[in-house]
This record gives structure tokens, sequence and C-alpha cells, in this order.
């Protein structure tokens, strides 16, 4: 089979057409007239008319040829030549290492056969070959055949999804970018349903799938665990839910030590209500037994089990506030007292305190001075009246539906402020957060701001009295394995499974790679949760085919397979290829000498 690898330069292949309109052109037609005195001539012109005509034909045909085979050469044709081995190829190896390969089946975790595939791939190569192991963490191992067997043999099932459809195209990307004949790339995965949602385009690569013909085990998880809410005052629930095709046995624990157990059906929430003795910030878990999927059969949940705060509503606030108050008395989520102040910034005088901006502008002044001695890095500009609509920060657990600003103070950090933007109005911090404070932009009153009379504003004020200001105040962080979280302002180390202590960079950190629960510490407190769990979708094992699974892909060639030996064959099909050009210039030179020899003859004829 012949290939182009430049196919434009056979249009230059149109300029043949040159030499045959010549030919046409340079046709006498005219009328025919014969004398007498000259009839005798006319046999020896009909004989010297066929060897013209045979003459300027094959001149026709031989500049044809030498145009043709130029353009052909141009666009740089190869020949694959079977039977010789196959063509020196670029090949990265996509290994898909997420949690739902350790399924057990057969006997044996999925993982295992997709190595022993990665492994034949790697022994057939060539000495010409060159190779890549992308696995579905990101990671990209290069070199000889046996580091690569090496990585191969120590690659383990990741604690969560990892992302294989980046780890393809990673691997697209480094083929396509060799400099050898062939570029493909190999994909060994169980094709689970949900790591395969949408298409990818690989480009100009030849692209191969693996998928284990077996169908997956049927599996049971638990897909949802969480504290309700955050902080216990002591009284508090753990909610969950479980995958299951039909019943499970489930235990809750806190610390290790079994708080509820049950049965549950398919599709029933768990709902456990509980006032456990521990105090201060809690992990604990909900677990299933063991099943053909170990990583998924535990979720970790955290908690601070504690007093409520008690909080006192200076009256200038207005009576929403005071409203709010007594509905989470009344919830037991809050005590009367004087530990948490809600007033308006001027008034307040110590921390922790929820600064409310003045209600009348004369103030200003006053509270941007209250703000300085508090040592609140932020200060109030001079009111707007216009209507903006509010906006929740990223990863708030209270909407801000419907809720819009009427009047508000724009807010300006000082250099070095650290604080949390918990929402804002136009695009600029509304509400922030700081050690011992949250600071809103605009007086909690109908006038100025729809917030106090919506839904949300309950919840959000019981949320930041407890996780913002209470007693030993944090947030709980919920995160994928090794996933990237931004640093709480105030946390300095991260209090590991095994007690050790592990210093937080400046801005951002990796969650660890194994699921638990692990606590932000601030010097020796704990100020807060970051729980690891696998992402849900990982339990749903359920597989694409090979022909869902090949329309995933987009390239220049896409072929899925179930079949190991096929696929193995498959990749090293493509034979080598010998390139033409040279010798198709060769006869384009003979045709153009031809030509001459033949236009010269001509010539001395005429």
């Amino acid at each position: 089979m012949i290939d182009f690898l430049a196919p434009l330069w056979l249009i230059a292949a149109g300029a043949a057409a040159v030499p045959l309109l010549l030919h046409l052109l340079r046709r006498r037609i005219g009328a025919r007239v014969e004398f007498p005195a000259v009839r005798y001539l006319a046999r020896a012109e009909r004989e010297h008319s066929r060897k013209l005509k045979l003459r300027n034909l094959l001149l026709m045909l031989l500049r044809i040829a030498a145009v043709v085979l130029v353009a052909a050469a141009a666009a740089r044709p190869v020949l694959r030549v079977s039977g010789a081995g196959h063509a020196p190829t670029a090949l990265a190896i996509v290994l898909d290492n997420s949690l739902s390969t350790s399924a057990i089946v057969g006997g044996r975790p999925v993982l295992e056969e997709l190595r022993l595939r990665a492994t034949r791939l790697v022994r057939g190569a060539g000495a010409g070959d060159r190779m890549w192991l992308v696995t579905a963490d990101g990671v990209v191992r290069g070199g000889p055949p046996g580091a690569l067997l090496d990585a191969i043999g120590r690659t383990e099932p990741l604690a969560g999804a990892g992302d294989v459809a980046d780890a393809v195209r990673r691997g697209a990307a480094l083929a396509a970018s060799a400099a050898l004949p062939e570029r493909e790339v190999a994909v060994l995965t169980d094709a689970q349903a949900t790591a395969w949602r949408d298409p990818l385009s690989l480009g100009g690569v030849t692209a191969f799938v693996y998928r284990p013909r077996a169908d997956p085990p049927p599996n049971r998880a638990v897909v949802e665990a969480a504290a309700q809410p955050v902080r216990w005052t002591p009284r508090g629930a753990v909610s969950a839910r479980v995958l299951t095709p039909d019943s499970a046995t489930y235990r809750i624990t806190m610390e290790g030590r079994t708080l509820a157990r049950g049965t549950v059906a398919r599709d029933e929430p768990i709902l456990v209500r509980a006032a456990p003795p521990e105090r201060g910030w809690t992990a604990g878990s909900v677990e299933l037994e063991p099943d053909e999927l170990r990583g998924d059969d535990a979720r970790w949940f955290a908690t601070w089990i504690g007093p409520a705060p008690a909080v006192h509503i200076d009256s200038a606030v207005g009576p929403f506030a005071a409203n709010a108050l007594d509905a989470l008395v009344a919830a037991d989520r809050a005590r009367v007292g004087g530990d948490v102040v809600v007033a308006p910034a001027d008034a307040v005088t110590k921390l922790p305190a929820v600064l409310v901006a003045p209600a009348d502008p004369v103030r200003l002044g006053a509270a941007n001075r209250a703000l300085d001695r508090l040592g609140v890095g932020w200060r109030l500009g001079a009111p707007r009246r216009v209507e903006t609509a509010v906006r929740a920060a990223p990863g708030s657990s209270v909407p801000f539906a419907d809720v819009t600003a009427l009047v508000r103070y724009p807010l300006t950090p000082l250099p070095g402020a650290r604080a949390d933007t918990l929402a804002t109005a136009g695009g600029e911090p509304w509400i922030v957060s700081g050690p011992g404070y949250v600071l809103v932009a605009s007086p909690l009153t109908p006038d100025a701001t729809t917030f106090p009379v919506r839904a949300a504003f309950v919840p959000w004020l019981g949320d930041v009295l407890s996780q913002r200001l209470g007693a030993d105040a944090g947030t709980v962080v919920d995160v994928a394995p090794a996933a990237v979280v931004a640093r709480p302002h105030d946390a300095d180390a991260l209090e590991l499974a095994a007690g050790e202590r592990q210093a937080l960079p400046d801005d951002s950190l990796t969650a660890p790679e194994r699921p638990g629960t692990y606590f932000f510490l601030h010097g020796a407190t704990r100020m807060g949760a970051l729980v690891v769990n696998v992402e849900p979708d990982e339990s749903r094992l359920e597989r694409l085919d090979t022909t869902a699974l090949a329309s995933r892909l987009r390239a220049r060639h896409v072929a899925a397979s179930d079949d190991g030996a096929r696929f193995t064959s498959a990749v090293y099909a493509s034979a080598p290829r010998r390139p033409l050009a040279a010798p198709l210039l060769a006869v384009a030179l003979v045709a153009l000498v031809a030509e001459s020899v033949v236009a010269g003859g001509a010539r001395r004829s005429a």
C-alpha cells in the first residue's frame, strides 16, 4: 500500500494539463484544396504526417509524465513493505490504574490483567521504537524496555479515580512529538463508563484500546457520609448513602468506637442521631462489609462536638438578626451570651464578632477606626446606592439565591491581609472572614439588602457563628485523594493519621493519597478538618463495550478490542515504509532526457 506524507502536493499534478493544451493548440485545422500539379505529393505528405503525429504524441506523453512524476515525488509517497517486522514506532502506553481497576474479577485484580498486556507490548518493541508509560495519576515514565517493565510491575491502584482522559491526552502528545514513521497510543483500561463520558481528540496518532472481556463484579459502596450539622452542640446526626444492589450491613464509628449499626436497603438513606461523649474536632466513618472492591467500603467524615456558641445581638443591627438567633437557640445551635457579638462595626470593642456596616454613613470613620483597633485587615469605602446581585463564593454551603445589595460599602483590603471571601456583590467582596471576625459590607436591614429576609440568612448565621467564630472554629474541606486545595488562612500544619505534624505551604496543599480524616492545626489546636474520600463515581463499575469505547476517541485511526492477543498484534501491525520520492525523480529525469532527444530529432528532420 502507498501512502503520501504530503498529499497536498498532488494538486501540482494538475500542471500536466499544460502540455496537453499546447498539443491541442498546435493542431492545424483549415480548408483542404487540391491542385492537380501537386497531387503526386499527397502520398508522401500523408506518410510524413503520420510520423509527425506520432512524434508529437510521444512528446506530449513524456512531458505529462515528467510533470506528474515530479508532483508525486513532492507529495513524499511511501510504500509499506510487509513481512519485514514493523515500522519504527513512537508508542505511548496508557495504563489505567484508577481505583476501579483494583476490583477482583476471576480471582485477581483487573489491574493485573492490564499490567500483563502492557508488559507484552513492551516486550514486543523493536530496537527502533520509542516508548513511554503514562498512568492515570498523570505520571509519565520513559526509557529503555527494562525501565518500563520495572515501572509497570510497580504500578499500584490509586486511591481515587485519577484522570484517565488526561493521561490519554498526554500519551497522544508524546507520541505525536516523536520523529518516527508511526505514532501510536495504546490504552489499557477497565472501560469504566464514568471515566469515559466525553470524546477525546488525539490528533493524528493511531489509537488502540484494550478492555478486559469479563464483566465487572457487583459492588457495594458508601458514596456519601457527612455530619449534620458540621458542629454538634453536642447533639447531631450522621447522614449517609450506600450504593448496593440489594441490602447491606453498615457500621458508623466515631474515633474508632462503634456509634451505630444497621442494615440498609437499596436506595434507602441512612440518618443516625447521636450525642457522643467526645469533644472537639472528631473523625468518624461509615463502613460496609468488604467486597470485591475494597477501596470504597468506607467513607470518612468530621465534626466538632461541644457547647453551642453564646451570642449577643446588638439592637442597632435590627430585628432580623435577633429573630435568626431565636431560631438557632430553639434548634440548640446557639445560646444567648456574650462570647460572640453581632453589632455594627463602630460599636464592636472585642473579637470574635460579626461586624456589620453602619446604617448611618456618618459613622463610617468611627467604623474604620474600630476595624483598625481590632486588627481587621479591611476598610469600608464610601457607600454605593445601587442594586447589585450577591453571589456566594465557590464552595459555600449556603446559596445566596435572590439576594441583592441596595446599599453597600466597598471593602478594601490592607496590604498582607489574610481573609476568606464568603460572598461577592458586583464581583467585589461583600462578606469576608478572617481570624475572629466576619465583616458584612451592608447593614442587615431590608432597605440596604434583601439578605435578612431570605431563607438563607438563618443557616448562614448559624454557620458563621459555629464554623468561623465559635470555640475551635474551623471548616471541613472535602476532597478527592491527591487533590490540590487552598490552605485555610489561619492553619499552619496538618495532623496526619498517625498523629505526625506536617507543615503547610503558604498558598495551597496536595491532599494525602490515602482516604481518611486529617486535621488542620493552628499551633497545637485543631481548627478544621481535611476529609479525603474516593470520588463516588468510581464505585460505579458499569463498563462500555468496545464499540462505545472506540467512539470516545478521535484520532487518525481507532481500534478497540477485548482480545488480548489481537490487541498486541494490532499495535505492531504497521509494516515498514520505504520512501519512493527518489525513484520517482529518477524516472522523471529519464522522461525529460527522452523528451529532449525526441524534440531534438524533430528539429533536425525539419
